[in-house]
């Protein structure tokens, strides 16, 4: 009996000095199934946190045997990934839109009057009615429509409404007048639609800032009610980080402030608008950097969309005999501005979606980064590349930004535009990873949708929400899940220059991660699409818990 008991107080000694020995933090997750995304793609059971910073990950026996905490959380064998990072998205043009007609879907231009018809009575002393999402590729016919019912509508009130891409936009006749648009007005990248000496109201690419450019500027507490809104939802759907495409110098200021003041917790890589303004303001002083924002890049645009017919092509639309789209600016413009950049430490970062117009810009990033390096200047969308121009993007480290929902929501038209023999080098996701060993993946959301899960399904299926196509748009194109979940993590940080911050779950880096439903490695397709973000963690903090 004597020995019994020196055998229990040697045990129970030995549990308090363990106790004592372990390591406190300020979080340990554990019982889940963990996919670190290292350079290995291994997994773990549990992670230990603490200052927002992750301290340990592996085997949950070992963790829990050497870290304690006041916090723990079971996840209940449920799945954690590093949160997803979008590459490339319009974050307060986002929440701008929340606000505004929501046009998404719309069946006929019939149904888009009346959302508008709707919405205007439940927001009286609007100056202006916004609006955002119409396709005409959705439309009976497929024609781009006109201003005349809107007129009758809103005679008095302004009103513009873009389309899906924001290439394109309808403004009615008030709008038209107040912005002193005229029948027949030239101007380079764009084009005001003039049918027999009148205006349609039709707006592409530049034109389309004729008249944006009147819209009166939102009050400071107006642009935080449209950021607080985005975050909400971006949490809501796993996302940590966002690269917002285009800012201009006062609205990174007044994000910065709300991130200082704690009230926006997303973290952001701004790209700057090709703008005088910004070049002014950034160039001298060089990138901004703070914990939750990266000011490093800087937006150009070498063309407009496809939908609207304004991607610079090659050789004519296959619609539209003779037509080739446009260069939203003259060659001259990207050749200064990459003059410019390479010798700072900023990022030219342009949005190509026509084989001319990213053959423009690979031909300028070649001229100046001179084979392979370490700038990470990056082709925004990529979609469209002549079958002699992929090896552009190797030669000179040029990173391919795609966005996988483009290619499904595209696929029901982009051979009217393209033709069969051009389409197969277009929304070519697996050619351009090939080009560098990686890539980087994002949404454009607004333009298409936020969710995370679409653009992990389009990418690895080549399917739509409707699981159309039954084999997959262009399956050759198609990535692995692994490549896909890197391209969403780790290679988009990758391509903001976080990597050593983020993107992967590893000892040292930022406690962002989400906690799912379903594993994305092994569910189905349906699966993928109905997954559920349980939480959302964002420097070790929860941002976002799913409601029972």
């Amino acid at each position: 009996m004597k020995k019994l008991g020196t055998v229990w107080l040697g045990s129970a000694l030995l549990f308090l000095v363990s106790c004592h020995s372990r390591q406190a933090v300020d979080l340990i997750v554990h019982n889940a199934t963990i996919y670190t995304v290292d350079a290995a793609f291994s997994k773990a059971s549990a992670i230990a946190i603490t200052g927002g910073k992750i301290v340990a990950i592996g085997d949950e026996s070992e963790i829990l045997q050497q870290y304690q905490s006041a916090n723990e959380l079971d996840a209940s064998n449920k799945f954690i990934f590093p949160g997803f990072i979008d590459a490339h998205a319009h974050f307060a043009s986002y929440g701008s839109s929340l606000f505004q007609v929501d046009l998404t879907g719309s069946s006929s231009w019939s149904e888009v009057l009346q959302r508008v018809r709707k919405f205007a009575p439940l927001h009286p002393g609007l100056e202006w009615i916004q609006g955002q999402g119409w396709d005409q590729n959705r439309f009976p016919g497929k024609a781009f429509p006109a201003n005349d019912s809107l007129n009758i509508l809103f005679p008095d009130q302004p009103v513009l409404l873009s389309r899906i891409d924001g290439h394109a936009a309808m403004a009615n006749a008030r709008a038209l007048d107040l912005s002193a648009v005229h029948p027949g007005q030239q101007l380079t990248g764009g084009t005001v639609e003039t049918i027999h000496g009148k205006l349609t109201g039709l707006l592409i690419d530049n034109a389309v800032g004729l008249v944006s450019a009147h819209i009166p500027a939102p009050s400071a507490a107006e642009y935080s009610r449209w950021l607080l809104a985005a975050q909400a939802n971006c949490f809501a759907q796993g996302l940590t980080c966002i690269t917002d495409c285009g800012l201009m110098y006062n609205e990174v200021s007044l994000i910065d402030s709300l991130q200082k003041m704690d009230s926006l917790k997303m973290k952001l890589y701004v790209m700057l608008s090709d703008d005088p303004a910004n070049y002014k303001r950034y160039l001298k002083k060089g990138p901004y950097k703070t914990a939750r924002l990266f000011v490093n890049g800087f937006k150009l645009y070498a063309d407009g969309a496809l939908g609207s017919r304004g991607a610079c092509l090659l050789q004519p639309y296959q619609d539209k005999p003779a037509w080739f789209g446009f260069l939203l600016n003259n060659k001259e413009h990207y050749d200064s501005v990459a003059k410019i950049l390479i010798n700072t430490s900023f990022q030219m970062c342009t949005h190509a979606i026509g084989d001319s117009g990213n053959r423009v810009l690979l031909t300028v990033y070649n001229k100046y980064l001179k084979g392979k390096n370490d700038r990470r200047w990056r082709i925004e969308h990529a979609q469209v590349i002549n079958k002699n121009d992929f090896d552009l993007f190797g030669k000179s480290s040029i990173i391919p930004s795609v966005q996988p929902t483009h290619a499904t929501s595209d696929m029901y038209w982009a051979g009217e535009r393209l033709g069969a023999e051009r389409l197969k080098d277009a929304y070519a996701n697996k050619k351009l990873l090939d080009q560098n060993g990686w890539l980087a993946l994002g949404t454009d959301f607004p333009v298409e949708d936020i969710s995370p899960f679409k653009t992990f399904h389009s990418a690895v299926f080549r399917k739509d929400a409707n699981l159309y196509p039954a084999a997959g748009f262009q399956p050759e194109n198609a990535l692995t899940r692994e490549q896909t979940i890197r391209g969403m993590t780790i290679w988009a940080a990758k391509a903001d220059f976080l990597e050593k911050e983020t993107g992967s779950l590893e000892p040292g880096k930022k406690a962002d991660f989400i906690l799912l439903d379903q594993d994305l490695m092994t569910a189905d397709e349906s699966g993928i699409l109905n997954t559920n973000v349980l939480a959302t963690y964002s420097d070790g903090k929860q941002v976002y818990k799913k409601t029972p």
